[in-house]
């Protein structure tokens, strides 16, 4: 055993033999580095000013958390008024569609227009409360409820020739659009009770939500059958929103994280 092997064996990490105290014994070099290995120095505690520093760098994050309602009673909030704004648009612009479709297509369009909801809404409920398990991901689902319903609506309707298409496709947008802005406001209030954790992603998904009151206030309301007028315009109705709802949800995203960086740029000035 000489210095280098004890050179070696510390610069390695591994354990030093036992043949070590009997160098270290006879070696004034080998003792001094170890016993400078072996000596820990003194940790002065932090001063009061410092530690008042730190806790008041803590409590300027802290908030007061709000307690959540019982899932249940958002998912039922969400459900009513869904089902109060259908239920105002079609009394107001008339249930002609239900004159003209068959037994099958009311059943398997609205049905289909009711799971979708009932899922949009269940899975609002769980976006609210962070840590939630999602039985759908929330960033599949508005995707997956739009191909669902494209292929319920290219099942059930024949695609035909319209003269006038765009025209009457404008009109439906633009009678549907509103009810979905509409609808939009009062998922918002519901939806700042909660603790979203991504507003994109929230964003895009109560945008889908408030669409389809307007998709299915006019495949109520619009006598019009044509498998493409009803994908651009009801079903539009619907993808417009939630692009809006991304759009929006994105840029509240930025904004936030802006702020949380002008914040912490501001407290580190201050406390520099």
């Amino acid at each position: 055993m000489n210095c280098d092997d004890i050179d070696r064996a510390l610069s390695e990490g591994s354990r030093l033999p036992l043949q070590t105290e009997d160098h270290v014994r006879n070696c004034n070099r080998c003792r001094e580095l170890i016993g400078a290995l072996n000596t820990s120095g003194p940790v002065d505690p932090p001063s009061p000013a410092t530690l008042r520093h730190i806790t008041e760098r803590i409590a300027a994050d802290l908030r007061l958390a709000r307690r959540v309602a019982p899932a249940r009673y958002f998912f039922a909030v969400f459900i009513c008024i869904f089902v109060a704004i259908v239920a105002i648009g079609v009394y107001g612009m008339g249930p002609l569609a239900m004159a003209v479709m068959t037994p099958l297509q009311i059943t398997a369009i609205l049905g289909t227009l009711a799971i979708s909801t009932g899922l949009l809404a269940d899975s609002l409920v769980h976006q609210m409360v962070p840590g939630s398990r999602h039985t759908i991901s929330p960033g599949l689902l508005p995707v997956g409820i739009t191909i669902a319903l494209t292929i319920a609506i290219a099942v059930l309707f024949q695609f035909q020739h319209e003269p006038h298409f765009w025209v009457s496709a404008w009109a439906c947008i633009r009678a549907g659009i509103p009810i979905g802005v509409l609808a939009a406001v009062p998922f918002w209030l519901i939806l700042r009770r909660g603790a979203v954790l991504s507003p994109a992603m929230t964003g895009a998904a109560t945008g889908l939500f408030a669409g389809l009151v307007g998709t299915s206030v006019l495949e109520i309301h619009c006598p019009n059958l044509d498998a493409w007028h009803i994908l651009v315009s009801h079903l539009g109705v619907a993808i417009l929103c939630a692009l809006g709802g991304l759009v929006v949800g994105r840029t509240a995203e930025i904004i936030g994280r802006r702020s949380v960086r002008s914040n912490q740029e501001h407290r580190a000035v201050s406390g520099a």
